[in-house]
């Protein structure tokens, strides 16, 4: 199989409510600070970044999938477990269970779905 095109995937997340965010994925959600600018931090995200930029705006409520048509998604080995170490972190996760498979779905501080999944589910799990 060749290499991608690429070295590192990334996401830029502009926050209206960027000290609250910033604090939600590096305090809440532990991610490791690769960077921080001051008026732009990066957090690594698996093995890729997320960067939390300024000038973002924020909904009360959550954001539709109109207004953010992306979820941030979690691949966890448990989701209840998880669910329960962000439930005692101050984040409210719903868990839902389909037949495709189980999700645990939050929001951040500007109103954008998160979600955590199954890691080893067979659809979803990496390749051996």
């Amino acid at each position: 199989m060749s290499r991608p095109w690429f070295i590192q995937p990334g996401i830029i997340l502009f926050a209206g409510r960027y000290d609250a965010s910033v604090a939600f994925y590096r305090d809440t959600l532990q991610l490791p600070v690769l960077f921080d600018k001051g008026h732009l931090i990066t957090l690594g995200f698996g093995a890729g970044y997320l960067m939390i930029e300024k000038d973002g705006f924020a909904v009360d409520g959550g954001k539709s999938r109109a207004q953010n048509p992306t979820i941030l998604r979690f691949n966890v080995a448990d989701i209840d477990a998880t669910a329960k170490m962000l439930g005692d972190r101050g984040v409210a996760v719903t868990v839902s269970h389909f037949d495709w498979g189980t999700i645990g779905q939050f929001r951040d501080p500007d109103g954008n779905l998160c979600e955590l999944k199954n890691h080893d589910d067979g659809f979803f799990a990496p390749a051996p």
